[in-house]
């Protein structure tokens, strides 16, 4: 399959509540925090890796779309991403399939979309250089149902709120796609994601986001005229 071409998706990713990707950790020191976020291990800056982000993206878009294919459905349902490898499925033609090429449909081809991490946008890693973008701290607590008190706090740390993140995503095309039909779910699944959210705690306020100044090879994209369904 010949590469016709590579379209450039550009914006930023804007947080509306601190968002908390994980980076996990082996052992927690006595006070120290049990649940950081992921941060460049040179600069000490946050940043939003491009799995978070295509990882969300592809679900949202299997859960909220492609449910009604059987297969998409029958992989949802078990909890996996849709590994049909059909040509006719979106998903595995923007995102890949999950099982070996020689069971896929032999014009298949790679993945469409590839996503760049998120690093800082000019502003604030400028901010974050000279000291004045702390992370943010937040408790989370147990509620005793019998006493009505907060108990086990735990401390999750999070990117503030107001931060923004360079988003990059690229969009290959190859022979026999078709744009037109295949472009449209990558805006579906930007609106799905500012509609859900990002990272984790989503559904205790963390990771509301919403993308800004998207910009497709130069062209503006209003997200706001964009239906999630």
């Amino acid at each position: 399959m010949q590469l016709l071409s590579i379209r450039t998706l550009t914006g930023q990713i804007y947080l509306r509540s601190g968002l908390h990707i994980g980076a996990g950790k082996d052992t927690v020191e006595i006070g120290g925090m049990d649940q950081p976020v992921i941060k460049n291990p040179l600069t000490g800056a946050p940043y939003i890796p491009g799995s978070s982000l295509k990882g969300k993206m592809r679900s949202l878009l299997e859960v909220g779309l492609f449910m009604g294919r059987n297969e998409t459905r029958k992989a949802v349902l078990n909890g996996s991403p849709c590994d049909c490898g059909h040509r006719s499925c979106p998903v595995c033609v923007l995102f890949g399939a999950h099982k070996a090429p020689d069971k896929c449909d032999p014009d298949l081809g790679p993945t469409r979309l590839l996503f760049r991490d998120a690093i800082l946008s000019a502003e604030d890693a400028k901010r974050f250089s000279e000291g004045q973008l702390p992370m943010e701290v937040k408790y989370e607590n147990i509620i005793n149902r019998l006493k009505g008190v907060a108990e086990h706090p735990r401390p999750l740390e999070r990117v503030p709120a107001g931060i923004s993140f360079d988003l990059n995503i690229a969009f290959k095309i190859f022979e026999g796609d078709e744009p037109n039909t295949l472009e449209p779910y990558l805006f579906k699944g930007l609106k799905l994601i500012e509609m859900d959210a990002l990272g984790g705690g989503s559904s205790r306020g963390s990771g509301q986001v919403v993308f800004k100044n998207l910009m497709m090879d130069g062209e503006p994209v209003d997200l706001s005229s964009i239906k999630a369904f």
